[in-house]
């Protein structure tokens, strides 16, 4: 277990909760309410706004913002660029969801104007959206992966220096990339691909990490490795999708040092 991972973690998870940063998010229908309910299990306060005549003010006020193209429609995504501008040119992390990269052409074009309006801090997704993120190779069945994790890092490192930011790559190991630095999070249990929406949750919890810790590699580090503990932890309690979800709130409001000092697989 790498030890600098797990003091950040530790460190960076006090830090949200004394800070309890705002985090703007513009997010799918399916996933708005476990998104905004994680967040707040977790320490940070959620704002969900997708109006393009507020997203700048939400933005501005906001301290991170988290754009996912789950449910898109063209004035949806007019005001994804809109706060994507907004956020870079005030120097605020900018994390991108790309769900469903690669299974049309609304998705794949709205992540490239996304990506045109303003480069994200964070990229993060499933090993078939970051592949379709940046080419056409990335399988997709809907917004499922069908690509493994470790299939996806080459192209992963590929897009961090597109992008000049960190990408996350979602599945049973995950890897987070940015230049020469990597790390992996090998936390986790397979019941969570049971319940909709915990990749965006684990978007939006690179958001409220990003938030706090200027360091959006160790930022996005640290998120990952509580969204894995934390399902290793309602794993414990259900053995069923629908009980996990609550149990999943649950374990990231109880979560504290001496849990992630047990559990903490990383590298």
């Amino acid at each position: 277990m790498s030890q600098t991972i797990l003091k950040y973690t530790i460190e960076d998870l006090e830090s949200l909760r004394s800070k309890v940063p705002l985090v703007h998010n513009i997010t799918n229908y399916v996933v708005m309410n476990n998104t905004a309910n994680a967040l707040l299990a977790i320490g940070a306060s959620p704002i969900m706004a997708h109006a393009i005549e507020e997203v700048e003010e939400m933005v501005t006020i906001c301290s991170a913002t988290v754009i996912n193209i789950g449910t898109l429609s063209e004035p949806w995504i007019q005001s994804m660029e809109k706060a994507a501008k907004k956020a870079v040119s005030l120097g605020k992390p900018l994390v991108l969801d790309p769900v469903g990269a690669g299974a049309s052409n609304i998705r794949n074009a709205a992540i490239r104007r996304i990506l045109d309006a303003g480069n994200p801090s964070i990229v993060r997704g499933n090993a078939s959206e970051i592949l379709s993120t940046l080419s056409s190779s990335g399988k997709t069945k809907g917004v499922d992966a069908t690509d493994s994790s470790e299939s996806a890092v080459e192209t992963g490192k590929s897009l961090s220096k597109v992008t000049g930011g960190v990408v996350v790559i979602s599945g049973a190991t995950d890897y987070i990339l940015k230049g020469t630095d990597s790390a992996q999070i090998s936390n986790g249990d397979v019941l969570m691909t049971k319940v909709t929406g915990l990749g965006c949750t684990a978007s939006a919890l690179c958001g409220a990490f990003a938030a706090v810790q200027k360091d959006q590699f160790r930022a996005a580090t640290s998120a990952m490795a509580v969204m894995g503990i934390a399902g290793e932890l309602a794993k414990s309690k259900t053995s069923s999708p629908g009980s996990f979800q609550v149990a999943f709130l649950d374990a990231l409001y109880e979560l504290n040092a001496d849990t992630i000092k047990q559990r903490l697989n990383a590298k």
